[in-house]
């Protein structure tokens, strides 16, 4: 039957043995293995199958140790001739009872044969199993004690090994195909993160050049204040371009545009200066100190600030706007809400995706946005962003 040393513990080869090449490092295995074949304590625990009595160590039960051991340098490369040539080695072994620890070498041929064999593996299959039972035969006509059950659990035992390769053979193949499944995962979600970039920059910014381009349309009898209009459009477009600029370097191979370029809450003093020059009266409260976010969700905390104050343009011109954040332990609060009154006559249209977009955004980092109209006719949003730790 199977006996043999085991352990637990994973070793690490260093790096230098990784460098060297396959064979090299199977092929020290296989010298391995030949070198303790005939030490005593091994020897007497080896693979024996047949337990037919010991026979005394000569040049064939060499030459069987050396077939079982030695080919497995090339065990990746030609797994079935290894295999073939360990289980004759293995076949002589048993049948003239050499006691010899080289046994274990036709199990690692059996698991190199399951993981590295590409054709013919049925038939490889077939011939292992057919072998098997052939030599079962002759060790019993030999006058071998083993069973039929014991020949059975030796064989479950190595069908085993040839599992595990088969398995190890299936990560292999798979394993491209996972990257592949990785980078187009990471591609679309940068292709999202994007799209959702584009669209709070481009509504916000064209948002208010609109509502600036319309104001100025009745400022004809106040040529200054036309002039004002005109300077605030120009330097919402250059910021608009500024920050499409920042975003659109992340699809520029050449260049790498770092996602510090993109806006935090310590932007929002000028974000509300922006609003409040495209004629939105617009307050800003601060509670506590902030810190602690981090900046992928300081933008996120931005971007509800900012598509907030975009949809009060949109639908609440001129009404009086409070921004408020409370900078908490467990992160930040955020309520932006606008006074009641009548809607616009021509409000300018949106695609209906800002706030459903910067929910899933919120949602993913552990928060929570919620948005609609307030009991005094008004509109309010409000969102709890918290810090990486609760998230």
């Amino acid at each position: 039957m199977l006996r043999g040393l085991g352990g637990r513990g994973r070793v690490v080869a260093p790096r230098w043995w990784r460098a060297r090449s396959v064979v090299v490092r199977d092929g020290a295995v296989g010298v391995a293995l030949a070198a303790l074949a005939f030490v005593p304590p091994l020897a007497a625990n080896g693979t024996r199958l047949g337990e037919l009595p010991h026979r005394a160590v000569d040049g064939l039960a060499v030459l069987a140790a050396l077939a079982q051991t030695v080919p497995l340098a090339w065990r990746r490369r030609w797994p079935s001739a290894v295999l073939a040539v360990a289980a004759g080695g293995f076949a002589v072994q048993e049948l003239r009872g050499y006691p010899t620890f080289a046994g274990a070498g036709l199990l690692v041929a059996l698991y190199s044969a399951a993981a590295y064999q590409e054709r013919r593996r049925g038939l490889t299959t077939g011939i292992a199993c057919a072998g098997y039972a052939g030599l079962a035969v002759a060790l019993h006509a030999a006058g071998s004690p083993t069973r039929v059950q014991d020949f059975v659990l030796f064989f479950l035992i190595v069908m085993a090994g040839v599992a595990a390769g088969s398995r190890v053979r299936r990560m292999r193949i798979m394993e491209p195909e996972r990257r592949r499944a990785t980078a187009a995962a990471a591609r679309a979600g940068e292709r999202a993160r994007i799209a959702r970039e584009l669209h709070d920059v481009i509504t916000h910014h064209v948002t208010a050049m609109v509502v600036q381009a319309d104001a100025a349309q009745f400022l004809a009898a106040a040529p200054q204040q036309v002039s004002a209009n005109l300077e605030a459009i120009s330097g919402t477009g250059r910021r608009a371009l500024r920050e499409l600029r920042d975003l659109l370097g992340v699809l520029d191979p050449d260049r790498v545009a770092p996602r510090g370029d993109l806006p935090t809450l310590a932007a929002l003093p000028e974000l509300v200066v922006q609003t409040r020059s495209a004629g939105q009266p617009v307050e800003l409260v601060e509670d506590g100190r902030a810190g602690g976010l981090g900046s992928g969700r300081e933008l996120t905390a931005y971007r509800v600030v900012q598509e907030a104050l975009t949809n009060a343009l949109k639908y609440a011109p001129g009404r009086p706007t409070r921004v408020h954040l409370a900078h908490r332990g467990d992160g930040v609060h955020i309520a932006v809400g606008n006074d009641p009154g009548p809607a616009p006559a021509h409000p300018v249209g949106g695609s209906g995706r800002g706030l459903d977009g910067l929910r899933e955004r919120v949602e993913i980092l552990g928060g929570e946005l919620h948005a609609g109209p307030t009991d005094d006719g008004g509109f309010l949003v409000t969102a709890r962003i918290p810090t990486g730790d609760t998230a």
